[in-house]
């Protein structure tokens, strides 16, 4: 289990240093040691306290735990930043920066936005000000690492100096981008200062878009301002662990709490302000998380006047696509074996060093659609790899998802003998969990007996049992994934996700070697 992190997070200091380093040492003591201490709003101001300072700055005290603050929200403000030294200001005592991600060596990532919202009309910003390049700059930052649009799963925690503009009526200096932000890069967490009121809203969901398929939750802090007469509440601590070493059954579990998202209906930036940029990018890879119909689940509230018109099927670019092996993008250090019709590749974040791809060479969206002699050589790489593995005492496992992907994708993998007789109640359960009903079906034994048209999720298991969906409104993009990785198969629950699998190109040469010098046997292509 990831050991958890542990966070304060407080409002606005301004300037009343002595007694925020002193409080911050004592909370240490008895409660801690905490990873981090963050700082919404205003940290530096005109309080005689902030003469302690040069003493943090010369050594002669020290912080007791990490403290990262935000950007000023004035032109007086700015001045303390002046003499920071990438960052730092003394030990332990550091600015993130106006915007951007800040990244913690335990995984922890936190997005931050320091200012207030510039002029509407003007392009220019300043120190203490920020315009929508800066929020389109953060959203791009946080969605940097993802391979695929949809293959999103959040940030951790969402830093601001103002509050974002839906979240209550009464706040003050509230800002339509910080909204924009938060309902873009969808955090756990999102705290800010500078409305002097402690506000904690229930979690809520955000939708679904390109970025995600999957219903984040968000909670809502709005910090009071450190030592306030009204003791109003001023730190929260809390406990987590970074969205990327979680499971997804855990980011989409709900509560009985919730309440929808404050930024529902808001008329916010538009795609023609840039949020579209990172949209165009080739997101195919061997696992598509792409969404074509982001927008379905909004479609009651539109008023675009071609609502009610179908909308046109997703067309894919064969020389960009990831697995024709005429495209110039393929990754061909993973090819292991290449027919007529078909090559083996291994799996872009295996499961195991012996999980593979089954993949036309041309385009083709899915077995249904293939020749007589495209199958008939299917086949013999299924049997191929059923006995490679057999001959390991292992019974092999396929799968097929049809589904939000250009490109005929078969997986396979070794399930040990003694535990593939579970396949069947795995996929049942699963079934059951994501309310997906698999129904059995003959053995496969052409073309006509898949779906030929919408999409499906087909199964074949070692005993011939065939288990099929037509039923994709919420089917979960990682469920074969999340089937062969359950605790009564593999036991490997952190693998369901392809991410927490990648491989140097290094180990996946080494894997390529070893499966190919394995496979020659079987291999009928040799």
């Amino acid at each position: 289990m990831e050991q958890k992190l542990k966070l304060l997070v407080c409002g606005d200091v301004r300037g009343k240093l002595k007694s925020f380093f002193a409080r911050i040492e004592n909370v240490n003591k008895k409660s801690g040691p905490f990873d981090l201490v963050l700082c919404v709003g205003d940290f530096f101001g005109s309080n005689p306290e902030m003469e302690i300072l040069e003493a943090y700055k010369r050594n002669h005290k020290s912080v007791a735990a990490p403290v990262y603050i935000l950007g000023p929200t004035s032109k007086e403000l700015a001045q303390h930043y002046t003499d920071t030294q990438e960052g730092d200001i003394c030990t332990n005592l550091s600015y993130l920066g106006k915007r951007g991600v800040y990244t913690t060596s335990g995984g922890l990532k936190i997005a931050y936005l320091s200012g207030y919202a510039g002029s509407q009309e003007s392009t220019e910003t300043n120190e203490w000000t920020y315009g929508k390049a800066d929020a389109i700059a953060v959203r791009d930052s946080c969605l940097a690492s993802k391979a695929y649009m949809g293959d999103f799963r959040g940030i951790d925690i969402l830093l601001t100096s103002q509050w974002p503009f839906g979240m209550q009526e009464n706040a003050k200096d509230s800002a339509k981008l910080v909204s924009w932000l938060a309902n873009a890069v969808k955090p756990r967490y999102h705290f800010c200062g500078h409305n002097d009121e402690f506000y904690e809203s229930p979690p809520y969901r955000n939708l679904p878009d390109k970025t995600t398929q999957m219903e984040l939750a968000t909670r809502f802090v709005g910090l009071a301002s450190f030592g306030n007469p009204e003791k109003k509440k001023h730190i929260y601590a809390l406990s987590i662990t970074p969205v990327e070493k979680m499971r997804v059954l855990e980011l989409i579990q709900k509560t009985t709490d919730e309440i929808a998202s404050p930024y529902q209906g808001l008329s916010l930036l538009t795609e023609t302000d840039g949020v579209a940029k990172t949209e165009q990018k080739d997101d195919q890879y061997f696992y598509d998380m792409n969404t074509y119909d982001d927008n379905r689940r909004n479609k009651r509230r539109s008023n675009d006047p071609n609502q009610g018109q179908k909308r046109p099927r997703p067309t894919f670019d064969q020389d960009k696509c990831w697995f024709c092996l005429s495209a110039g993008s393929i990754e061909k250090h993973l090819i292991i074996s290449v027919g007529d019709h078909f090559y083996l590749a291994l799996a872009k974040g295996p499961i195991t060093e012996t999980h593979i791809l089954i993949l036309s060479i041309t385009h083709i969206q899915c077995a249904a659609l293939l020749s007589e002699a495209q199958w008939s050589e299917l086949t013999r790489f299924k049997q191929a790899l059923a006995q490679f593995y057999a001959d390991r005492e292992q019974k092999v496992f396929f799968y097929e998802r049809n589904f939000k992907t250009g490109h005929l994708q078969i997986n396979a993998i070794g399930i040990d003998d003694n535990v593939a007789w579970k396949i069947q109640h795995v996929l049942e359960d699963k079934g059951e969990e994501y309310s997906v009903q698999l129904e059995k079906v003959p053995k496969l034994s052409a073309p006509p007996d898949l779906p030929e048209r919408g999409p499906y999720f087909v199964a074949e298991l070692p005993d011939g049992t065939v288990m099929l969906t037509r039923q994709m409104k919420g089917f979960p993009l990682h469920f074969g994934r999340e089937v062969i990785c359950a605790d009564n198969l593999l036991n490997c629950e952190e693998k369901a996700d392809w991410r927490q699998c990648n491989c140097t190109k290094e180990e996946e040469d080494e894997m390529v070697k070893n499966f190919r010098e394995n496979f020659k046997p079987y291999d009928f292509t040799v």
